[in-house]
C-alpha cells in the first residue's frame, strides 16, 4: 500500500447529547479509492465536513501524510490539498466552461492597470485539463449549463485536479445520474485515482463502488458497520451487507411465508 495521504483513527463527532460519528477509522493513500458507504442518517454528511474543514472532530485523530492535524475552516483543508466535490458541482450554469474551471483564479498578462485576463492562455489549459479528463471540449464559451451532469462533475474534479489536490473527497457524484452519466464518472473517478491522487467516494450505492474501490467502508447509524479490502468482498456480498444482510434474510424470508 501507499504512503496514507489523509487519515482518521477513531474520529468521534458529537452534536449535544447526539451521537454522530463514533470510533470511525478510514485512510487512503495515493493511486487508491476508499469508498465510504451508508443510508441516509448513516454519518455520511458528518463525515465528509469533518474532513472537509466545516466540522472539527470532538475525538480521535485526523491525519495529513502521517501528521495530526485540525482544520480551522475548509479553507486549511484545501490549503493541504483536501479537495471536496459535493453532490451538486459549485458551477455557474449560465457562465462559460473556461470561466467555471478557474472561478476568480483566471491565469493573467500585463501589469498594473494593463493587467487583465489571459483567456486564450485559460482557455488552452482548461481544454487540455479536461483532454486528459477524456472530454473534448469543442467551444470554451459554451455554458456549463449545456453540458451533462457528469461532464459537470468532470469539470470540477478536472479543476480539483490542477490547482493541486492531493486527495478528491466526492460527495455521492453519481446519485443523481442515470446509469450512463454514473458510468462516466466512475471513469471519472478511476482516472483520477490513475493519476496518483487519493480517492474518497462517499456514496449509498455499492453497486458504484465496487468497480473503482481499493477498500470499502460501511456506515451504519454513525459508527463502523465493517472494513474491507476489494480481495476480502465479493459485490455480491458488499451489497449484502450494506443492505443489512441478517435483517435482509428475515425479511425476505417473512414476506415469502406471506
Amino acid at each position: 500500500m501507499s504512503a496514507t495521504l489523509l487519515e482518521v483513527r477513531a474520529v468521534s463527532k458529537y452534536f449535544g447529547n447526539v451521537v454522530a460519528l463514533k470510533d470511525i477509522s478510514v485512510g487512503v493513500g495515493a493511486g487508491e479509492v476508499a469508498c465510504v458507504l451508508g443510508d441516509n442518517g448513516a454519518g455520511k454528511s458528518t463525515f465528509i465536513k469533518i474532513l472537509s474543514g466545516v466540522h472539527r472532530h470532538d475525538e480521535g485523530e485526523l491525519l495529513v501524510d502521517g501528521a495530526p492535524t485540525h482544520f480551522s475552516n475548509p479553507r486549511d483543508a484545501k490549503e493541504r490539498g483536501i479537495a471536496t466535490v459535493f453532490q451538486d458541482p459549485a458551477t455557474v450554469p449560465l457562465m462559460s466552461i473556461w470561466r467555471n474551471f478557474f472561478l476568480g483564479s483566471e491565469p493573467t498578462k500585463g501589469a498594473g492597470p494593463l493587467r487583465r485576463i489571459d483567456v486564450k492562455a485559460a482557455q488552452a489549459t482548461m481544454r487540455e485539463e479536461l483532454r486528459k479528463m477524456g472530454i473534448d471540449v469543442r467551444d470554451p464559451d459554451q455554458p456549463v449549463g449545456t453540458l451533462s451532469g457528469g461532464e459537470r462533475q468532470a469539470v470540477a474534479i478536472a479543476r480539483a485536479v490542477y490547482f493541486g489536490a492531493k486527495v478528491l473527497i466526492l460527495d455521492e457524484p453519481t446519485s443523481a445520474l442515470g446509469v450512463k452519466q454514473s458510468g462516466v464518472v466512475l471513469r471519472y473517478i478511476a482516472q483520477a485515482r490513475d493519476r496518483g491522487l487519493g480517492v474518497i467516494f462517499i456514496t449509498h450505492n455499492p453497486h458504484h463502488a465496487y468497480p473503482v474501490g481499493d477498500r470499502f467502508v460501511i456506515l451504519n447509524r454513525g459508527r463502523l458497520a465493517g472494513t474491507w479490502a476489494k480481495g476480502d468482498i465479493t459485490r455480491d456480498e458488499l451489497v449484502k451487507q450494506m443492505s443489512g444482510g441478517a435483517e435482509l434474510d428475515a425479511l425476505e424470508h417473512e414476506l415469502r411465508r406471506a
